[in-house]
């Protein structure tokens, strides 16, 4: 097998370690920025779609400030919100470059677009529901973990589905700019040495990681499915 891949891809075998060292940054981007985005995008959803006007916990001046922040980090194109927030990275992790200085722009990329993918879902529970939850005397809270998260299960799972899917994008492109990873990798070796074969190879594993990332949140949305 090592002599079949070293006759197809040759300049990918030379530089195996540093392509493995690649894809391990780019996990460990997608694994700790993905885990605080879904314990601090699902509540921020939850908040956007509960302070609207004719929400449970309807409060204008709250979710008028949150749906700014959340729409304006979202228009900011990723590559351009890394570049703002390196200084942030600097004071807050220490540094702006490296998995490390990732983090925060990831973050500040993800958390917004997983707060309204959450805000969605919860809008496709039925109001029925939510209108015999409160006919049993259950506060707005109770509602909203016994009703809206319950129900939204499935939605919420797409939703999270499509934003790692956007994290690992996320993360190549912030390799562009000294974040390490798949993208850096392809940038450094696939175009400044113009070596096609790492470039197609990084593209093809790519792929690969967000088919099992959107088959597995397939899985899980069918099964939470009524």
């Amino acid at each position: 097998m090592a002599d079949l891949l070293n006759q197809i891809i040759p300049d990918v075998v030379a530089r195996s370690d540093q392509l493995w060292q690649a894809f391990w940054q780019t996990i460990q981007m997608v694994g700790i920025s993905g885990a605080i985005s879904l314990v601090l995008g699902i509540p921020f959803g939850v908040l956007l779609f509960t302070t609207k006007e004719g929400g449970i916990l309807q409060n204008r001046a709250v979710n008028f400030i949150l749906g700014k922040i959340c729409d304006f980090f979202r228009s900011i194109p990723f590559i351009l919100l890394a570049i703002l927030l390196l200084g942030m990275s600097r004071l807050i992790v220490g540094t702006g470059i490296g998995v490390t200085g990732a983090i925060i722009p990831l973050l500040f990329g993800t958390i917004p677009f997983l707060g309204r993918q959450t805000e969605s879902a919860l809008a496709e529970v039925p109001a029925g529901l939510i209108e015999a939850a409160q006919s049993m005397g259950s506060s707005p809270w109770e509602i909203v973990w016994r009703v809206y998260l319950r129900e939204a299960v499935p939605g919420i799972t797409r939703g999270v589905t499509i934003t790692i899917v956007s994290l690992i994008n996320f993360t190549a492109v912030a390799g562009t700019i000294g974040a390490g990873g798949l993208g850096n990798f392809a940038v450094m070796y696939g175009h400044s040495k113009h070596l096609p074969q790492i470039t197609w190879t990084v593209i093809l594993i790519i792929v690969i990681l967000v088919s099992l990332v959107q088959w597995t949140g397939s899985v899980i949305a069918k099964k939470a499915a009524h």
